[in-house]
């Protein structure tokens, strides 16, 4: 079904799920399927995930798709443990991503911007490390950079998280089975500063360089792989479904050039304005690179045959960049394509019943929700007409551009009209007299103060534009899941593995 086209009655299904608390803390799967030992780990993060976050995409998926997630349907059919846990770093109760992926990968917690290095120097060995060394498969997928800090927590020991480079290098080193996201920039020999050609040393160590999501249809099964998709992180979902309308319009080239002469002309392409040329840019890369899903399913054929087993990391990047950038639709849609990646590890560990599936987040981050009113659901349900990201939106705007243009490009991509007031206002940013700060926002763009206008369209709330320090969703599936208390720390989770596989 389009993703923006409600289904009839929506209004009747933004209530929350009707169950009770016991009936989600039992596990409708049996005791031997709980109980069994683990001889595969996928262990998914939907990094920056707030409880919202997850309530959010749910309610879109029913309202508009006319489904709940994969997530929320293993609540509902009591298939899964579940827990609540603590993410809190040595250094602070409000954790950055390399602390938190050290907590799970080194099983200590270490202050933010470390990765698995103790305050005194200690080295932690990442558990990815440990898995190999005991003759099982390794490897890692996300939607941001493959050096980022969350994959990066499960491999390797880093003083510093931003050490991207080097981290590229020590993974060829240690020789990881299979490495899928973005990050061409630390790899390529063009955009190194010290022109190291890392792509060739992955090549020497017997890995095959994927670039295309068509890549993915020619995997040689006897090579490692190396899937580098993009220059920085991968595309945002949501920016991915916008583009075949960009593709369907003409250029004013195109309508200036293909005229019949000889008969009067009505061309008529798309409700309001046309896209802003700069928005026809990027159509490729958007095409080129692969869903979370793809490379899910990707990684787990090429693994999962390994006699001695598997252990994978799948990393939903993106869910936090979005919450940083207070930005709904993207938000959403990386969550939603985030879940389509759950369904893929999960259908697989059915079949197997072998594979432990644990499925969390790393900490919360600007804590989204829904706000009361009487048009709420209306509200809410009206973001099914935004068809790109914020920064999408909000990078097609130039100094140069009059309020009218501003309040067409406004119309067309989220299906409200600006106020001259609130036209000016944004303008106001591009032409230098305003500015606004936050940690991914790199561009500086008016990321609060347009969330702050479509706020009073779509009824979501944000309490900040950084993490938060409040527990979160932790979910398990498979044999091993018997061992999840109800409330862990971040940390409990190492041992957890080590236990579900046998090797503690």
């Amino acid at each position: 079904m389009d993703r923006r086209k409600f289904i009839k009655g929506s209004a009747l299904m933004t209530g929350l799920l009707s169950i009770s608390p016991m009936d989600l803390l039992a596990s409708g799967q049996t005791e031997e399927s709980k109980k069994g030992q683990a001889k595969n780990i996928i262990f998914m993060i939907s990094d920056g995930m707030s409880s919202g976050t997850l309530s959010m995409a749910n309610l879109y998926s029913r309202n508009i798709l006319g489904r709940n997630t994969c997530w929320m349907n293993l609540y509902l059919e009591n298939r899964v443990a579940r827990a609540l846990m603590d993410t809190a770093s040595a250094s602070s109760i409000v954790t950055d991503s390399a602390a938190a992926s050290s907590a799970f990968g080194g099983g200590v917690r270490v202050k933010n911007g470390v990765l698995n290095v103790g305050a005194n120097g200690e080295r932690h060995m990442p558990i990815w490390q440990k898995f190999k060394n005991k003759g099982k498969k390794a490897g890692c997928v996300t939607t941001v950079t493959i050096t980022h800090a969350t994959p990066a927590g499960f491999c390797i020991n880093s003083e510093k998280r931003n050490a991207e480079p080097e981290i590229a290098e020590m993974y060829a080193e240690i020789g990881f089975d299979v490495m899928m996201g973005g990050g061409d920039e630390f790899f390529n020999p063009e955009k190194r500063t010290d022109k190291k050609d890392l792509y060739a040393v992955y090549k020497q160590k017997g890995y095959q360089v994927l670039k295309t999501r068509a890549d993915l249809s020619n995997i040689d099964r006897n090579k490692k792989i190396l899937g580098v998709y993009n220059t920085g992180a991968l595309p945002f979902a949501v920016d991915r479904a916008g583009r075949e309308e960009l593709q369907s319009t003409p250029s004013l080239a195109d309508m200036t050039s293909a005229i019949d002469r000889n008969k009067k002309i009505l061309g008529v392409y798309n409700t309001g304005a046309l896209p802003f040329d700069v928005d026809r840019a990027g159509r490729e890369e958007l095409q080129s690179t692969p869903s979370l899903a793809d490379m899910t399913s990707a990684a787990i054929n090429h693994l999962k045959d390994h006699p001695d087993g598997f252990v994978l990391q799948v990393e939903g990047g993106k869910v936090d960049w979005a919450a940083h950038a207070n930005d709904i639709s993207a938000l959403i849609h990386d969550q939603l394509a985030f879940d389509e990646a759950v369904k893929t590890a999960v259908d697989f560990a059915e079949k197997d019943g072998n594979t432990l599936v644990v499925i969390t987040t790393d900490h919360g981050n600007a804590n989204p929700g829904t706000i009361y009113g009487a048009e709420a659901t209306a509200n809410f349900d009206s973001i099914a007409h935004y068809k790109f990201t914020n920064e999408y939106i909000l990078n097609s705007i130039h100094a140069n551009h009059n309020l009218q243009q501003i309040k067409d490009w406004i119309f067309e991509t989220n299906r409200f009209r600006l106020t001259d007031e609130e036209a000016k206002h944004l303008l106001g940013f591009y032409q230098g007299l305003e500015k606004e700060d936050g940690l991914y926002n790199y561009k500086k763009l008016p990321f609060k103060l347009y969330s702050d206008i479509q706020k009073k369209h779509n009824s979501v709330g944000w309490i900040s534009m950084d993490h938060s320090g409040d527990y979160v969703e932790l979910t398990m599936y498979g044999p091993g899941s018997n061992l999840l208390k109800p409330f862990v720390k971040n940390t409990d989770l190492h041992n957890l593995m080590l236990l579900a596989t046998g090797l503690a």
